[in-house]
């Protein structure tokens, strides 16, 4: 589990994901960055041809989060991958935080968001 003493030794993709994980740590909120890969096509052989990593995932709440920043036109790849991930794991939860929600979340909390 990562608190905020382990967020700086955290390399995150992403500054949007970094700005997440401090709102996270300001609540107290126990997390896990990238922890696990979820499959979701394979070849006729067995290997892996797609697959999807959700950002966090909050063990108190038995939930994952996607954060994205792409501008809408650009997330629907992401968005088609949410897709696949509910189809082929139901008993998964899983939040997508857009652009539109994440600056609403940062502007609220006073957090400093800059795009990349």
């Amino acid at each position: 589990m990562r608190t905020q003493r382990h967020r700086k030794s955290t390399l995150f993709a992403h500054h949007s994901e970094e700005e997440f994980a401090k709102l996270l740590d300001y609540y107290k909120v126990r997390w896990e960055y990238e922890p696990q890969t979820f499959v979701l096509e394979t070849d006729e052989s067995g290997n892996v041809k797609e697959c999807f990593t959700p950002d966090f995932y909050l063990p108190d709440y038995d939930l994952y989060v996607e954060v994205t920043t792409l501008k809408p036109d650009l997330a629907s790849r992401k968005n088609r991958k949410l897709r696949r991930l509910r189809e082929k794991y139901p008993h998964v939860k899983i939040k997508l935080f857009k652009l539109g929600d994440f600056r609403k979340l940062m502007k609220r909390y006073g957090l400093d968001h800059k795009p990349q």
